[in-house]
């Protein structure tokens, strides 16, 4: 059986401007990143803008498991489907981070026939968006200890700096460090902290940026310290703004490449959905939604963390409506849930699945809260049995959902077909009454409590003295109506990973909080989650390898 890397290079790839010109775009309005990638012009939005918007699909997945789900598999797939049926539709995608690339999770350019590419470059340095933001992100941290070395005329309490560098690349030894050591001429000595670049508040402005000049507002708003009176420091009073946004001002375009059928995909931004938004760029879905009929884009993780943020967070700030949710399941990962090894999940067991289909159901009925229509994919493996199969339609359509199988890893779109017409009659036959979960005027505690509640299934939450210390204040500064973008474990409804299923009887604990006032949302971060994560003790790193003629391997 070939691999997905072995796939992806054995593929005839068009020219991306090709691929561009089968959706209408010309050469004109791109620009090109080598043959295969490109990013689209400010001035093309420009010129499609009045364009009367597509329909918006979103993928999302239960609790993600070592089966596997493929949400990012299934929504290139359902992509390549729509092709099949001569319908008009562009795939919006995030960009991988290298943290798990090198790490446990490996690539995100979906798998087997349903993938976009070039997935090395993808999986790689791709257009560079990442160091941008990188750079971006510890130009601020160099310009705020330049500023307290030299004489510090802002009065910035060292003790109260809340700006962190950051980098792409899981390494646990930087999450604590202190910088500062050697002599008077090498700063002030402090402590500081690394997140992963995909953690950084600068992807999620990027992510949430309309244009340029939101993007600069954004940026002056973010605090990086507070003052010996105890008042928030920003980048605006840094002066950063300019150089920062100079930086970014070629990664703020969203990147269009294309799927092993040629549908063309803008893939762009990747905030992590355990500890950031989870969501590609607003820019990138805008512009698909005035490119195409019909726009198929997923979001992080489970359904309880990705579709919570996107519908929360993304669309409440954009104004998107969403018109369908796909939501992406596997017989493995069900019978998982239900207690099953991972040794055991190619054995028929329709008492494990009846046990762990619970958490399936949890994020079908969150879903549904939203408003939003829902199509059920499972995600078809061959070990998958027609009792199996059949048991878990029956319980999707007893839910009021309509069901399809995808098998889009082992045929491509035509793998798709049955979840396209799926999706197609949901559109046609089911309205979206799309609403957020919360209302802005809630308290910030409100709204946790919302998700914590509605969403995990929690009895309750509880909060560290600081947090809560932490939470009046940013009501005090004026952020209360902002949005919560909660960090939580993406293994579980709770923040305990080890809890599987549809867990009861537990409290949700907000262990830390801190406002993102430029991307515009308060960040929650529950139990044990780390924005920093670490490398397993066998790395994916260490099975990649590049030979003499150039060829990649053990990339996925």
């Amino acid at each position: 059986m070939k691999t997905d890397i072995q796939i992806a290079q054995e593929a005839t790839m068009l020219p991306i401007k090709d691929v561009a010109a089968s959706i209408g775009v010309t050469e004109d309005d791109i620009e090109l990143y080598g043959k295969y990638k490109a990013k689209l012009s400010d001035e093309y939005f420009d010129k499609i803008k009045d364009n009367k918007d597509g329909k918006l699909i979103l993928v999302t997945a239960i609790n993600p498991t070592p089966a596997g789900e493929g949400k990012t598999t299934v929504t290139v797939g359902l992509g390549q489907a729509f092709g099949k049926l001569n319908k008009k539709a562009v795939i919006a995608l995030r960009e991988p981070s290298l943290g798990p690339c090198f790490g446990i999770k490996g690539g995100a350019a979906g798998g087997g026939y349903a993938q976009v590419v070039p997935m090395e470059d993808l999986n790689l340095h791709f257009t560079g968006d990442f160091h941008a933001i990188t750079s971006a992100n510890n130009l601020l941290a160099a310009l705020l200890d330049n500023h307290i070395q030299q004489g510090n005329e802002l009065e910035i309490d060292t003790r109260q700096v809340v700006w962190k560098r950051c980098l792409d690349m899981n390494d646990r030894a930087l999450r604590n460090t202190v910088i500062g050591l050697g002599s008077k001429l090498d700063g002030v000595v402090r402590e500081d902290h690394f997140v992963i670049t995909v953690a950084s508040e600068i992807m999620a402005i990027l992510c949430l940026a309309k244009d340029m000049n939101d993007l600069k507002d954004r940026l002056g708003r973010i605090i990086v310290a507070y003052n010996y009176a105890g008042e928030p420091v920003t980048a605006k009073d840094l002066e950063a703004v300019g150089a920062m946004a100079a930086l970014l001002k070629d990664a703020i375009k969203p990147n269009m490449i294309q799927t092993l059928e040629h549908t063309p995909a803008l893939v762009h931004g990747g905030p992590f959905a355990n500890i950031a938004h989870g969501c590609n760029s607003v820019r990138a879905t805008k512009t698909a939604l005035k490119m195409a009929d019909y726009v198929i884009t997923e979001a992080g993780f489970g359904a309880d963390l990705g579709a919570e943020k996107f519908f929360d967070i993304k669309c409440r700030m954009a104004g998107l409506k969403p018109d369908a949710v796909v939501l992406v399941a596997t017989i493995r990962a069900l019978k998982y849930n239900g207690g099953v090894a991972k040794a055991d999940l190619n054995n028929e067991n329709l008492e494990a699945l009846k046990a762990g289909i619970v958490n399936l159901e949890k994020h079908i009925e969150n879903l549904q809260i939203y408003g939003v229509p829902v199509v059920v994919t499972l995600n078809a493996f061959v070990s998958d049995t027609e009792a199996e199969m059949a048991f878990v339609k029956e319980f999707c359509e007893s839910k009021g959902c309509e069901f399809a199988l995808a098998k889009v890893w082992e045929k491509g779109g035509e793998g798709g077909v049955e979840l396209a017409k799926a999706v197609l009659a949901t559109l046609e036959n089911k309205e979206s009454n799309f609403k957020p979960l919360y209302e802005d005027n809630l308290p910030l505690t409100e709204k946790i409590k919302a998700v914590a509640t509605k969403i995990y299934g929690a009895d309750n939450v509880t909060y560290n003295p600081a947090a809560l210390k932490m939470l009046a204040k940013i009501e005090e500064m004026g952020y209360g109506h902002f949005p919560v973008c909660m960090a939580k474990t993406q293994y579980s409804l709770s923040d305990d990973q080890t809890k599987l299923g549809r867990p009861t009887g537990f409290d949700i604990n907000i262990r830390e909080v801190y406002v993102s006032a430029g991307a515009g949302f308060v960040v929650v971060i529950t139990g044990a989650i780390m924005t920093m994560p670490g490398l397993p003790k066998k790395p994916a790193a260490v099975g990649i390898d590049v030979n003499e003629d150039g060829v990649i391997t053990g990339l996925f």
